[in-house]
């Protein structure tokens, strides 16, 4: 194309970038940045009402751990730091002896409550049978109601039914106990939904396709069942026998109720000792219990969120 000038121009000649106009940026409104001050106001009172109930909650925890190492009898003035209450504590028979008797009721019941919750989780997650749905929900009753309730009721179980307080006398590392076994009993009754909650919740997850393809190798069912189901199984078994046992060395209440005369578990005991007034050794009993507790609970939380890649070996 030639121009009236004479010279040439190519046909679709781009134009230079400043030659290009750019639109015009439009002023923010007043009412844009009432908005984005108001989100910004809401995004800092949220974040710092979080932080505020975290303090609500943490802060007495923490209180009581530090005045744990006070060299001071008394829980009100800081007199500098020492561990001479948590010698005390391990100086103490009758902490001990409650320590290990919380120890044996944890591990038996939980020993007992992992079974029994395992075939429960099965049943209720794998198998369609008459009165499901209200055996689901005994199965959670344990869990929803108050501890002070599930305890009177059991208390007038053992009444009612005459299995009473009477000790199982047995030495538990070269210790002599006498647990009740209505404690035992107790302790079992609610550990039994949580081990079920943890297990069922493995077993939704699970991959049957892996099982079928078990029997497809001719593997019956106790072989698929124990090469296959149980090895995937085994991060929610261990991961509820962990919050059990936990559960159980924590209860105080149920324990309180089921346990009879002369019988101390190691919360019971704290319990006891508060009566007489807060001391720093009551103060370094909790603060082991709660170290102990928090451990189990994130082990426990680490066995349910692993075993994802699970090795399954199916040797028929």
């Amino acid at each position: 194309m030639t121009t009236s000038a004479g010279q040439s121009k190519s046909v679709g000649e781009t134009q230079p970038l400043d030659a290009v106009s750019a639109p015009a940026m439009l002023p923010e409104s007043s009412a844009s940045r009432r908005a984005h001050w108001l989100a910004r106001i809401a995004s800092f009172s949220l974040s710092g009402y979080g932080f505020l109930g975290y303090l609500f909650l943490y802060l007495p925890i923490l209180i009581l751990v530090f005045f744990s190492f006070n060299a001071s009898r008394s829980t009100a003035q800081w007199a500098g730091f020492s561990t001479e209450w948590y010698v005390e504590m391990v100086n103490d028979d009758q902490i001990i002896l409650s320590l290990w008797n919380s120890l044996f009721l944890a591990v038996v019941s939980t020993a007992i409550a992992t079974v029994l919750g395992t075939l429960a989780a099965m049943a209720m997650e794998r198998y369609f049978f008459t009165g499901k749905l209200m055996m689901d929900a005994l199965l959670y009753l344990p869990i929803i109601i108050p501890d002070i309730a599930m305890a009177i009721m059991l208390l007038i179980f053992f009444n009612i039914s005459g299995i009473g307080f009477e000790p199982w006398k047995v030495h538990f590392f070269g210790v002599e106990l006498a647990v009740p076994y209505s404690v035992i009993i107790g302790h079992v009754a609610f550990n039994i939904s949580f081990v079920a909650v943890v297990v069922r919740a493995r077993l939704s997850q699970m991959d049957r396709t892996l099982e079928e393809a078990a029997h497809d190798l001719y593997a019956d069912n106790w072989q698929t069942f124990r090469r296959v189901t149980l090895p995937m199984l085994m991060p929610g078994i261990i991961g509820g026998a962990l919050l059990a046992f936990t559960l159980s060395l924590d209860d105080f209440v149920i324990t309180f109720f089921t346990s009879g005369a002369g019988f101390n578990t190691l919360p019971v005991r704290v319990f006891a000792m508060i009566k007489k007034g807060v001391t720093p050794k009551i103060n370094a009993v909790s603060t082991v219990m709660l170290a102990a507790s928090l451990l189990l609970v994130i082990i426990s939380l680490f066995m349910r969120r692993g075993g994802e890649e699970t090795s399954i070996d199916i040797g028929i």
